[in-house]
C-alpha cells in the first residue's frame, strides 16, 4: 500500500469516528432545550383573560420544562407590539408568544402591523377560546337568532349591536353574522366594552356580542337575554343557549382564542416538545378549573392541525374585514 493510500485510509478512518461523535453530541445539544430562563410575550396589559392565561400555563410548563417561564407583558397597537417583537426573536424556543385572534388574525388583516401573522411565526400549541353570547335587553322581542334576523330584513340598516370599537371581535361577530345571513346590521361602536355594555343594560342599544365571561353574571340576574353562543359547541355554563350554527347560520364560528407561537422556523425536536408540555398542562385539573373561571373553553390540536387552524382564521377574517370595507 502506498503512502497517499494509506493517508486517505487513515482520513476515511478519523472522519467516520469523528461522524460517530457528532452525531450523539447534536442530540444532547438539542435535548438540553431549554437550559436557561423562557420568555412569554403577552401582548396586553396585565390583568386580562390574555394575561390571566399566560400566568396559569406559564407557571405550569415552567414546572413541567424544568426552568422558569417568564411573563412579559408587550402591550400596544392592537397586539402589534408584542407579535412584533417575537416575530423577530430568535427561532429557538425562547422567546414564544400568548397569541390571540386579534395577534394572528384581525389586527393584521386591517392594520400595517409590521409582520406576517403566517410567514413570520411557528403556532405552537391551542390553549383555549372563549366564546360570545349575543346578548339582547329584555324588553326586546327577540327570542333567537332567527327573530333578530328577521328584524333586520324588516328595517334594513336600523337595528343595532354594540362593540368595543371598529376591528374588534365582537364587532366583527355581528359582521360575520350579517355577511353570513345576508342582511344589514347596524353597529354601534364604543370605546371599550364596558360602556357598550352599559348602553345594553340600559336599553339603549337592543343587542351585543358579549364574551361569555362578562355576560355570564347579567344572564344569571336576568339582566340580559341571551339568544345563542358563538361558538362550534354550545357552552356548559348555558347549556340551554343554542349556537348561532344551530340557529340556522352554517358554519358559524366566532371566539376569542388564544396559544402559542414561535418565531418561523422553530426546530421541530423543540416544536413537538413544546406542543407535548402544553397539551399536558391545559389537560391537567388545574387548568381545566382556571379555564372554566375564565369561561374558557380547553383546545387541543396537533402542531399541524394548529398551524391549519391559524392559517384558516387568518383567511376568514381577511375577508369578513374587506367586506365590511374595514381593510387598511
Amino acid at each position: 500500500m502506498t503512502r497517499s493510500l494509506k493517508f486517505l485510509g487513515l482520513c476515511a478512518v478519523a472522519t467516520s469516528i469523528a461522524a460517530g461523535f457528532a452525531m450523539p453530541t447534536a442530540a444532547l445539544a438539542q435535548a438540553a432545550y431549554p437550559n436557561k430562563p423562557v420568555t412569554l410575550v403577552v401582548p396586553y396589559p396585565p390583568g386580562g383573560s390574555a394575561d390571566i392565561l399566560a400566568r396559569s400555563v406559564g407557571q405550569k410548563l415552567g414546572e413541567r420544562l424544568g426552568q422558569t417561564v417568564v411573563v412579559d407583558n408587550r402591550a400596544g397597537a392592537g397586539t402589534a407590539i408584542g407579535a412584533k417583537f417575537v416575530a423577530g426573536a430568535p427561532a429557538d424556543g425562547y422567546t414564544l408568544l400568548m397569541g390571540t385572534v386579534s395577534s394572528q388574525a384581525i389586527n393584521p388583516a386591517m392594520n400595517k402591523v409590521g409582520y406576517d401573522p403566517v410567514k413570520d411565526f411557528t403556532p405552537v400549541a391551542a390553549l383555549a377560546s372563549i366564546p360570545f353570547v349575543l346578548v339582547a335587553h329584555p324588553s326586546v322581542a327577540a327570542k333567537n337568532v332567527n327573530d333578530v334576523l328577521a328584524m333586520a330584513r324588516a328595517k334594513p340598516g336600523e337595528v343595532g349591536y354594540a362593540s368595543a370599537g371598529a376591528g374588534t371581535s365582537n364587532h366583527l361577530a355581528g359582521e360575520l353574522m350579517a355577511s353570513t345571513a345576508q342582511v344589514k346590521l347596524l353597529h354601534v361602536p364604543y370605546k371599550g366594552s364596558a360602556p357598550a355594555l352599559n348602553d345594553v343594560l340600559a336599553g339603549h342599544v337592543p343587542f351585543m356580542f358579549d364574551l361569555l365571561a362578562t355576560a355570564l353574571p347579567n344572564v344569571q340576574g336576568g339582566k340580559l337575554k341571551p339568544l345563542a353562543v358563538t361558538g362550534r359547541t354550545r357552552s356548559s355554563l348555558l347549556p340551554n343557549v343554542p349556537t348561532a350554527a344551530e340557529s340556522g347560520l352554517a358554519g358559524y364560528d366566532v371566539t376569542a382564542w388564544f396559544g402559542i407561537f414561535a418565531p418561523a422556523g422553530l426546530p421541530k425536536p423543540i416544536l413537538d416538545k413544546l406542543n407535548a408540555d402544553i397539551t399536558a398542562v391545559i389537560k391537567s385539573p388545574d387548568m381545566q378549573k382556571k379555564l372554566q373561571e375564565l369561561g374558557a373553553e380547553p383546545e387541543q390540536a396537533s402542531t399541524q392541525q394548529y398551524a391549519d387552524f391559524a392559517r384558516s382564521e387568518m383567511t376568514k377574517w381577511s375577508g369578513v374585514i374587506s367586506k365590511a370595507g374595514l381593510a387598511p
